[in-house]
């Protein structure tokens, strides 16, 4: 039976929570593990279309996504948004702050998420004390850098079709990981917020998905995705013949 995602399954202790193997440093001894869950900070969940913080915000925190999900977003000089990531739980954003002390990007919740906060000077101070803990921020960082490139290369070189399976792909892997069906979820964004990720029109999106649904390669219904021959799709996304890429262990 596949697993369905219920925000309220997910518990408030990061002892109990089955995502803090995702966004904290395995191996942690007990006393190592209550130091760095004694600096998480919880308030109340975002609902759709609140911030988490916004370009220009002073740089104070790292989140952790505990259950929902975010988009991040930059904006052009004409006023347009571009949207540049979408994060799931378990998954950590704020990252970009670290250069320049302030947000580069805006957060914004897709549906009612529930957030941890770390904050940065006391993450620093924990560093001394438990060992592999920078180490473990340093590997997330050296992630998000990695599928900023597989994006690049996406968006620059492979056709529509290959874009939206590769961008299916790389959900189904991230859904696995956290324990749930990788071939039947729910999309959390909306196409049109897909089509600004990967640079296409609404249009295009919609009659990609209906031709994968023609070729019995997926079903869809509204944000229903069940994923029906894996191997085609990743055929269709260009990667039958290669290894599992970046790009498919995790987005961005």
């Amino acid at each position: 039976m596949s697993k369905v995602i219920n925000i309220k399954s997910v518990k408030l202790s990061c002892s109990q929570c089955s995502l803090s193997t995702l966004c904290l440093p395995r191996g942690l001894n007990p006393e190592e593990f209550e130091k760095v869950a004694s600096i998480v900070q919880r308030e109340r969940p975002l609902q759709r279309g609140e911030l988490l913080f916004e370009i220009g915000q002073p740089f104070k925190s790292l989140f952790a996504v505990q259950s929902g999900s975010i988009k991040t977003l930059l904006q052009t000089r004409n006023g347009e948004e571009q949207i540049v990531g979408f994060h799931m739980p378990g998954e950590l954003l704020g990252f970009d702050a670290l250069g320049h002390e302030e947000h580069t990007c805006s957060a914004i919740a897709l549906e009612t998420s529930s957030i941890c906060e770390l904050p940065y000077h006391k993450l620093n101070e924990l560093a001394h004390q438990v060992p592999g803990l920078s180490n473990h921020f340093m590997h997330l960082m050296s992630n998000e850098i990695a599928d900023e490139h597989g994006m690049m290369l996406m968006l620059g070189k492979k056709s529509a079709e290959e874009r939206i399976a590769s961008f299916l792909l790389s959900l189904s892997v991230r859904y696995s990981k956290r324990g749930f069906s990788p071939n039947q979820f729910n999309l959390t964004m909306s196409r049109h917020d897909i089509a600004n990720y990967l640079g296409l029109a609404v249009e295009t999106i919609s009659r990609c998905i209906s031709h994968m649904q023609d070729e019995g390669i997926l079903a869809a219904d509204r944000k229903y995705i069940n994923i029906l021959d894996m191997p085609r799709l990743r055929t269709v996304a260009g990667l039958a013949e290669r290894p599992c890429t970046m790009l498919e262990e995790k987005v961005e």
